[in-house]
């Protein structure tokens, strides 16, 4: 399985499907997603960060890097 790291926390995030899992059937769900925010820019958010986002407004880039991160 592939993994990408989280843009907000920078923890390895499995991405699910492509060819590393054809054949040995391994359909475990992507933990994450990238994001198009409002002022164009995209990142790439495990589903623990992106519930981090602020819920009242539109999320701009500076919301993802003011989330604590573990590797920054």
């Amino acid at each position: 399985m592939a993994t990408e790291s989280c843009d907000g926390c920078g923890e390895p995030v499995k991405i699910g499907g492509g060819i590393a899992n054809l054949w040995i059937f391994d359909h475990q769900p992507t933990e994450g997603m990238t994001l198009e925010l409002v002022d164009g820019s995209e990142h790439f958010l495990c589903y623990d960060c992106i519930d981090r986002l602020p819920d009242d407004r539109d999320v701009v880039a500076a919301d993802v890097e003011a989330i604590p991160s573990s590797r920054r």
